[in-house]
């Protein structure tokens, strides 16, 4: 009778604590990765937002730190003692798995105290051959723990009890050794022991770091120093991931030698080019009937997007008033997805499901906050005070620089032949298809292959069509902003054949 009811007590705090959590998140307005980049979105556009646009070019950015790239990497020494602290024996709640996975910190500054966390998950099967591929989410300040990891291709999902994982049968790490980093510093884990570094971030600082993370990282895990290397990302990672790419390749150069071993990037439903992406955007609305053809046609004349809202003239404002009015009643970012209603957790996990629960944020951000999940993590180890976790940071209040266009960053690539592939879920509408197409299509590239549809399973997964110079466009069918947590089989398809470096399947017969 005394264990049952010292059980029941510990259940009770439990139930408690957790219920607390989530009583914040509600109370304190938790911050999705579609509403960051919506803030974002029109934070750019106000008047008195002071930020550069101008083009992001690693040959113009300062690199007083490389130096300590290089020695970092020469006197680094990691010893099997480190690695071991890293590995992860088993998540809270998780079924059992037989590959690896490690958490835990990689200093990008050390006399600012900052340091990145990451998870990492290995390949389930032949670990040893497989490429790293890098995961980064957007906003800015989205966890690419609270959403690639946990919410779209990792290989585990929250439960709505907010305690227990389930298995994710479609993980990018049945195609690589697959790699989550919280970046930059006061998103998720990751912190800072200068206050100054969690409040003020940047594209430019955010791909310094993220530099030097890798490099730092790779010390640590030394057998993929030589591995064929991919970034991929989604949203306001339409920046992160060029960027970083576009940093890769000049320290390489500089070095005159591959200090990284980059051959490709994947972006999704991707931040590209800001007047094409906010045009395709009220396209999409009224292709989609969200808003009439006339509000889209009085937007498309009067509005200029190139100049602050406030210098916007009184019929675009109306126009894009009524546009707000009409739209804010559902999801622009899954338009066809029911908003989450019932926040609470439950006491038993409800059955999983291959699309994404609406609710997954308030399951993820309760079980991340939970002391055992982050023992286990090794996450939260100086106790940062900035607030609970939460899926987008709530701390970074000044963003400097954010370039109006990343276009030129792909041509670059596409000249040093590093494999580019954007995709689109045809469901989004705040970066939508329409948007991408446009981007693109301001490139005047060559096409190799024509618009076709691709397949799986007998079924259209999307359409493609690639261009000269190693560009693939595809869509996935029926996803929205988070292509893997709508489409979840469909975007691994897409990753294998991206890695494999093969065109997506024109029929219904699979190549291999």
């Amino acid at each position: 009778m005394e264990i049952f009811k010292s059980t029941t007590y510990l259940l009770l705090l439990v139930t408690l604590f957790l219920s607390t959590i989530v009583s914040q998140i509600n109370g304190g307005g938790i911050k999705t990765q579609s509403e960051a980049l919506g803030q974002f979105y029109k934070a750019k556009l106000k008047q008195n937002f002071n930020i550069d646009k101008s083009h992001f070019d690693a040959n113009l950015v300062d690199h007083n730190d490389l130096q300590y790239f290089h020695i970092a990497s020469k006197k680094s020494m990691v010893s099997q003692e480190v690695l071991e602290n890293d590995k992860i024996q088993k998540l809270p709640g998780q079924p059992p798995v037989k590959f690896e996975q490690y958490g835990g910190y990689v200093t990008v500054d050390e006399s600012a105290g900052r340091a990145f966390y990451y998870y990492f998950v290995e390949a389930q099967h032949s670990k040893e051959s497989l490429p790293l591929l890098l995961w980064l989410n957007g906003g800015p300040g989205c966890s690419s723990l609270a959403y690639g990891a946990f919410q779209e291709l990792g290989p585990f999902r929250v439960n709505s009890d907010g305690k227990t994982l389930h298995k994710n049968n479609f993980a990018w790490n049945y195609a690589a050794n697959v790699l989550f980093l919280e970046s930059p510093a006061g998103v998720g884990f990751s912190y800072s022991n200068t206050s100054t570094d969690v409040k003020i971030g940047g594209d430019k600082k955010t791909a310094n770091d993220n530099y030097q993370f890798l490099v730092n990282w790779l010390e640590r895990f030394p057998e993929y120093k030589d591995r064929d290397f991919y970034i991929s990302g989604e949203s306001y990672a339409g920046h992160y991931v060029p960027q970083l790419a576009n940093t890769i390749l000049y320290h390489n150069k500089k070095a005159n030698k591959n200090i990284i071993n980059l051959k490709g990037i994947l972006i999704g439903n991707a931040v590209i080019n800001d007047e094409t992406d906010t045009r395709g955007m009220y396209e999409y609305f009224a292709s989609h009937a969200l808003i009439s053809d006339e509000v889209e046609a009085e937007i498309q004349k009067e509005c200029k997007f190139t100049v602050p809202e406030s210098e916007e003239s009184e019929e675009c404002q109306v126009a894009l008033g009524t546009t707000e009015h009409d739209t804010r009643p559902i999801d622009i970012y899954a338009i066809y997805v029911p908003h989450c209603h019932n926040t609470n957790l439950t006491a038993k996990p409800k059955k999983p499901s291959s699309v994404i629960d609406p609710c997954s944020d308030y399951y993820t951000t309760a079980y991340m906050n939970r002391p055992d999940v982050q023992k286990a993590l090794h996450a939260n180890v100086t106790n940062i005070k900035y607030s609970t976790w939460q899926p987008c940071s709530d701390v970074l209040t000044n963003w400097t620089d954010s370039p109006s266009t990343i276009i030129p960053l792909l041509r670059e690539f596409m000249a040093n032949d590093i494999r580019v592939w954007i995709f689109s879920g045809d469901t989004d509408g705040r970066v939508p298809v329409t948007s991408t197409k446009k981007s693109i299509k301001i490139m005047k590239l060559p096409i190799k292959t024509p618009w076709h549809p691709w397949f799986l399973n007998g079924e259209v997964g999307g359409y493609t069509q690639v261009y000269k110079g190693d560009m693939t466009f595809a869509t996935v069918r029926g996803a929205g902003h988070q292509v893997p947590s709508y489409k979840a089989a469909r975007a691994l398809s897409l990753i294998i054949h991206f890695l494999a470096g093969i065109d997506l399947p024109d029929s219904k017969k699979p190549k291999y």
